[in-house]
């Protein structure tokens, strides 16, 4: 079992991934991994020296090909495995961001990702099942709430 837990802060030097729920054309981008079957959302592995909106960016353009787009924080959040023994089930830490793209250009080659979806909501056959209709379920909050309306009525 996967516990995850939203966070208002985190501290900078414990976030370890950036995970970035995306919309392009008012549809949710998805991401097929070339060694998997599975769709997920675009993110990844913080680098050494990166901060994690450095991260954040540096991931989408990777996975989806984004070339403009908002980019905003939304939470952090980390994920404990509360099935495996004590050294493993260690919480690591991330940040949930959400980002609507505004032009998408070619999925750069040498990296992981196959290719994307497009798609009106999130698919069944996930590549973190336990971890992604979570967060996915923040940002969507997010949405009932209005704070991603209103970035949107700002920026675009």
């Amino acid at each position: 079992m996967v516990k995850v837990t939203f966070y208002d802060s985190v501290e900078d030097h414990l976030l370890e991934y950036a995970v970035i729920a995306s919309r392009y054309r008012n549809k949710w981008i998805f991401c097929k991994h070339k060694n998997r079957n599975t769709l997920e959302i675009p993110g990844g592995h913080r680098e050494k020296g990166e901060d994690i909106v450095t991260t954040a960016n540096r991931e989408l353009y990777e996975e989806t090909g984004a070339i403009e787009y908002i980019l905003e924080p939304v939470s952090g959040y980390s994920v404990q495995n509360l099935d495996e023994n004590e050294e493993s089930s260690k919480e690591s830490f991330g940040m949930l961001f959400y980002s609507e793209v505004k032009e998408l250009g070619e999925i750069p080659p040498g990296f992981e990702i196959e290719k994307i979806r497009l798609l009106d909501e999130m698919p069944d056959s996930l590549t973190y099942p336990e971890i992604m209709p979570v967060l996915m379920d923040r940002i969507l909050l997010c949405f009932l709430n209005g704070r991603v309306e209103k970035l949107q009525k700002q920026e675009i």
